[in-house]
């Protein structure tokens, strides 16, 4: 779970830290009704066990069958989809599907210094700080709550760093895996399992390069190209969530 850290705790680091702002991207504001989404497929209701509070996606016509290929809806135009074929996830688990990036990642955060950014934000905002060959950057959870990832390169690294507001799950990531740089991002959607994180739903996200599905709370690639790739944690001496 999280702690809270107090401004004292940035100021130390005044000189050689950078904080991450907000892009001036615009917030994509999709309107969801909650109401009513217990699960009108026999298989939904049985997968999420009487839930009612967020739309299923086999409900509303997100999970495509063709021939033998099994299809994710994931937005406009209508070839945004992903494989779902041979996929580690039950589709009557995955929730809303508002399209990619609905809420956008962000490629190239901008950056300002501790100093500048304190002024500003509330003096127990939650972090993410990361620290990698002498460089040092504070990804405040404000910001990402409104993207929920950041990729990024510090010290020489590809990362990304996500927080889940639902599963209340933040950690940083290597982007490279297998020997490739990935863009992650959001899919859409969320997944409900109660074999993972006490059974609370998590955004699922997915790579501009393969289009595959990557589940954090399973820490793997869930379908696609990528499929059982393990997504990995940064070293815990890199990284931590000082909130």
């Amino acid at each position: 779970m999280t702690r809270r850290v107090e401004r004292p705790i940035l100021s130390r680091m005044r000189n050689t830290v950078t904080v991450a702002l907000k892009a001036a991207l615009p917030l994509a504001l999709t309107a969801l009704t909650l109401g009513g989404c217990a699960g009108l497929d026999p298989e939904a209701a049985l997968a999420n066990r009487g839930r009612d509070r967020r739309p299923i996606s086999v409900d509303h016509g997100k999970v495509i069958r063709d021939g033998e290929k099994l299809w994710l809806w994931g937005g406009k135009p209508e070839s945004w989809r992903f494989d779902l074929t041979g996929a580690r996830l039950r589709p009557a688990q995955l929730h809303y599907g508002i399209g990619r990036e609905a809420f956008p990642a962000l490629l190239e955060p901008r950056f300002e210094t501790v100093s500048n950014a304190s002024k500003r934000l509330p003096a127990q905002e939650r972090v993410l700080t990361v620290s990698i060959a002498g460089e040092t950057r504070i990804y405040p959870l404000s910001l990402l709550e409104r993207h929920e990832v950041v990729n990024d390169a510090l010290g020489g690294r590809e990362i990304f760093a996500a927080f889940c507001p639902l599963a209340d799950l933040a950690a940083v990531y290597d982007r490279r895996v297998d020997g490739r740089v990935h863009t992650f991002a959001l899919s859409g959607y969320t997944y409900f399992s109660p074999a993972l994180w006490s059974g609370l739903d998590a955004f699922v996200l997915w790579d501009r390069e393969t289009e595959s599905l990557w589940l954090p709370t399973a820490g793997r690639a869930v379908s696609g190209a990528m499929r059982d790739a393990p997504m990995k944690v940064l070293e815990k001496s890199l990284w931590s969530q000082t909130t």
